[in-house]
């Protein structure tokens, strides 16, 4: 283990307290656990980003389509030859 030092507001430093009394654990046993736990939700979003990005897809979906449907098609197709192709490296 690696010793470290921080300096904590004591809002922070009463709750660390408190969470190592009701868990009957050491101040850095508790810090250690919560880091994990952080560390494990750091790259997740919150359930209120979740929940904006998804009503963003549902005003997308909601929008009529602004092309016909064969045109659409149509430039598809032309994508999925020219990814065929090789693009612009090929030969």
């Amino acid at each position: 283990m690696v010793k470290m030092t921080f300096t904590l507001d004591d809002e922070t430093v009463a709750a660390l307290n408190l969470a190592a009394q009701r868990l009957a654990k050491p101040r850095s046993a508790v810090v250690r656990e919560a880091i994990r736990e952080y560390g494990s939700r750091a790259g997740r979003l919150s359930e209120e980003e979740r929940r904006r990005m998804l009503r963003s897809i549902d005003a997308v979906l909601s929008t009529p389509p602004t092309r016909p449907r064969a045109a659409v098609e149509r430039e598809l197709a032309e994508v999925r030859r020219a990814r065929r192709g090789g693009g612009r490296r090929s030969a």
